[in-house]
């Protein structure tokens, strides 16, 4: 017989094989999918227990799906193992964020102007009904007040730029606030803002939690365990539940999050650092490139924030990056001449993905494509970015190369 014990000493890999191990109840191998919206009670009539007697924080006690499902509760069994917390899951990642402000009512919210487009939707929707204010990210401390919130999107998409969680957490903390960190471009592997004063920490699990493009999800963890149990009463209520069937794919998804996230992460650093030595004059590909791109955004870029920037990602700098290209033009047509990088919104999947940005975002510089590099090998991934620039700069075309 198997020894018992703790898993909390394991690595991320094992826990997001095995922590889940308990919720077994049959002999399947893979977790078997669970669809049922409805669940039947006892036959046993002395084992009915009526709903005002029952614990509405009983995450194993099925009666109706949009409370709790047996595979939505396993996936955030895993799910709260690899991010050393609470985790609670929703339709989506907009979602997740939707009840945080419904958590935590702040009056002010404290987020930056380049934060996801989604977010700031969110809040605008939300102050409809409670007045709740945006203001500035880097407002001063002063501003902060108890209850108040800063929302830090931290590292940011499309710009790769990382944000100090250490300092933003003090900052909060100091006036009664609340950090909370949407962590999507670094999920667990690559960042842990719990362990650097995060009150509560997002996920779109429709990115790499998920990996595979076929997906959606929301995730919002905390290691506070009576806002934990207020979250998923107000879930039950609200009804934005996570769906069985993503839920099963999620779980099958993070089975296998730690070797795509390394892999991922490696390839990116790779590619990224070819890309720089070019627009820098010292690559092979100088000459094509140094045309092509006016510059580079990726979290290593931040070489004069490694004092903390080390410590906060001391696994690697993620799998997203931003090419600034000389002319719209040029980013514009880039990805019609690309292979393997296919041409859509979002990342974190496992095949690469490049996005004219301006398709969905009208913030945008112009100029600007944001790419996601999957599994494929990174060699392949930079011959594909060379003859797509190459196809383009020699062209003749006067437009492609003309700045904007």
């Amino acid at each position: 017989m198997a020894h018992e014990g703790s898993l909390d000493d394991f690595s991320l890999s094992t826990l997001a094989l095995h922590s889940d191990d308990y919720c077994d109840s049959f002999q399947d191998e893979a977790p078997p999918l669970r669809l049922s919206t409805s669940f039947k009670y006892s036959r046993n009539s002395a084992e009915l227990v009526p709903i005002p007697d029952r614990s509405t924080n009983d995450p194993d006690d099925y009666y109706y799906s949009r409370i709790s499902a047996p595979t939505t509760r396993r996936f955030e069994t895993a799910l709260s193992a690899i991010l050393k917390a609470h985790a609670v899951t929703y339709a989506s990642g907009l979602a997740a964020f939707h009840a945080a402000l419904i958590l935590l009512n702040p009056r002010r919210v404290s987020i930056g102007k380049d934060a996801y487009f989604g977010c700031q939707g969110v809040i605008d929707i939300v102050s409809r009904q409670s007045n709740i204010e945006k203001i500035a990210l880097d407002c001063p401390a002063e501003g902060l007040h108890p209850g108040d919130l800063i929302m830090l999107e931290t590292p940011l998409s499309p710009s790769g730029l990382a944000l100090n969680i250490a300092a933003y957490a003090q900052k909060a903390h100091a006036r009664g606030a609340f950090l909370l960190v949407s962590s999507t471009l670094a999920p667990p592997g690559l960042q842990d803002p719990f362990a650097l004063g995060a009150d509560l920490v997002m996920h779109s699990g429709s990115k790499y939690i998920g990996g595979h493009s076929d997906t959606m999800s929301g995730i919002l963890a905390t290691q506070n365990q009576l806002w934990a149990n207020q979250l998923r009463k107000d879930r039950s209520i609200l009804g934005n539940t996570l769906s069985g069937f993503d839920s099963w794919l999620g779980l099958r998804s993070i089975r296998t999050l730690d070797v795509r996230l390394q892999r991922q992460s490696e390839s990116t650093q790779r590619i990224v650092v070819w890309l720089n030595s070019g627009v820098q004059g010292t690559a092979d590909a100088s000459a094509i490139i140094v045309r092509a791109v006016a510059s580079i955004g990726h979290t290593s870029m931040q070489t004069r924030d490694m004092h903390w920037l080390e410590q906060q990602m001391p696994n690697g700098y993620g799998a997203l990056f931003s090419l600034t290209m000389k002319s719209v033009q040029l980013a514009r047509r880039l990805p019609s001449e690309l292979r393997l990088f296919k041409h859509r919104t979002s990342f974190g999947g496992i095949e690469s993905s490049v996005e004219w940005r301006r398709m969905s975002d009208v913030n945008v510089d112009e100029r600007l494509l944001r790419f996601s590099i999957g599994l494929e090998n990174w060699q392949d991934l930079k011959k594909d970015l060379l003859a797509g620039m190459t196809s383009l700069v020699e062209s003749g075309d006067q437009s492609l190369v003309e700045a904007k």
